[in-house]
């Protein structure tokens, strides 16, 4: 068996002896970033939690770096790991900087009083998470982003080998989420910091994550690299999803298709077309799309949104067989909406195809967006 940082056998949780979930299996290197998905409810904070020895076992073992862990003494454990968990951290009067200072009361004498060198721990951590600024506000009174981050930073004070977040993106807007994220990253090559989180965004996890646990029922379905676990139509299997579509491969999310016959036919490529497939979607206007590559940006938001997609094989000549199905769809569109300002090389049969439009009468819309506010031109049939 392979010799593992963090492991754990037959771990089995949940609460007051009743098992949640059973027999969960896992094995990570140093330095490794796992996160936790699944629905709502699963057990993924009740695992986090069964690992931070905040709940008792039901049984098997947690092993860190060969260490059964219910045998550490809390001082220990706190030197070693690290927890940021969704419970809010009660506090009386404390600032921000003091907040962030109690994660090095573990290296501390009894009194609790800090050393220069524990000073200058806590003024690195607050800056590698941009809290600085905060440093003599109330914590009590900054918002729950900038809450999230100071508990980072008390986090990574602690100097902990192991890390453990529950949904820690949850309150930060999209720049904190990359910016916190990129964090851990760096702690990781630099510290070789092991990170166990959870995370609703699929997307993220996909991103950040070396190993996935997937949770569904009393069992950890799934464990692997992101490559393994996001495969076409697990995911949606495993959240249920049966209004819209996610797509694993892109990490799309998007709302149901209109049901219908097309009376719009949008000529794209290259990713112009996304914000009119969506703009049609939430406008209930059920459309038809082409000619696309499988390749192309668009595809994915195009096989989600529209109610046929004229699709060429990525790398083949577009055929002449290809380009008459779509002029029929045209034929059976009353309108079409052109976002392509110009047209490349290889998308000639699109040329074709508006040109096509345009000497049957077709009322068409162009939507031109060079880098400023859409704006779109009607282009009436005697024009």
């Amino acid at each position: 068996m392979m010799k593992y940082y963090f492991r754990t056998e037959k771990m089995t949780v949940g609460y007051h002896k009743v098992p949640l979930i059973e027999k969960i299996e896992i094995g990570l290197e140093k330095g490794e970033i796992l996160t936790l998905i699944g629905p709502n409810g699963a057990g993924k904070s009740t695992i986090l939690k069964s690992i931070a020895r905040q709940l008792a076992l039901i049984s098997g073992t947690v092993f860190l770096d060969d260490g059964n862990l219910q045998d550490m003494s809390g001082r220990e454990l706190s030197q070693n790991m690290a927890v940021v968990l969704t419970e809010k951290l009660r506090t009386e009067m404390m600032t921000c900087e003091e907040v962030v200072a109690t994660g090095r009361y573990p290296y501390t004498g009894r009194f609790g009083i800090l050393s220069e060198s524990d000073r200058q721990m806590v003024e690195e951590a607050m800056e590698l998470v941009h809290v600085t600024a905060l440093r003599d506000r109330d914590f009590t009174r900054v918002s729950d982003g900038q809450r999230q981050r100071v508990m980072l930073a008390r986090a990574i004070c602690q100097e902990p080998e192991i890390i453990i977040l529950d949904e820690p993106t949850s309150y930060l807007d999209v720049r904190y989420k990359l910016e916190f994220l990129s964090v851990l990253q760096e702690l990781r090559k630099e510290k070789k910091l092991t990170v166990i989180m959870s995370l609703h965004e699929l997307e993220l996890a996909a991103r950040v994550s070396d190993k996935i646990l997937c949770i569904r029922g009393k069992w950890a379905e799934r464990f692997g690299r992101p490559e393994e676990i996001f495969k076409q139509g697990y995911l949606s299997d495993l959240f249920s999803i049966t209004s819209g579509s996610f797509d694993e491969e892109n990490g799309n999310m998007e709302l149901p298709a209109i049901k219908g016959e097309a009376v719009v036919f949008v000529i794209a490529g290259g990713g112009c077309g996304r914000n009119v497939y969506r703009r049609l979607q939430r406008q209930s206007v059920p459309f038809a799309t082409g000619i696309l590559f499988q390749n192309d940006l668009d595809y994915p938001i195009a096989k989600a949104l529209a109610t046929e997609v004229i699709t060429a094989k990525a790398f083949e000549p577009i055929s002449d067989k290809l380009s008459e199905c779509a002029r029929k769809k045209v034929d059976q569109c009353k309108k079409v909406i052109c976002c392509k300002k110009a047209f490349g090389t290889f998308e000639y049969a699109n040329q074709e195809l508006l040109d096509y439009a345009r000497q049957s009468g077709k009322e068409i819309e162009m939507i031109l967006t060079d880098g400023e506010p859409e704006k779109m031109k009607q282009i009436k049939k005697d024009e």
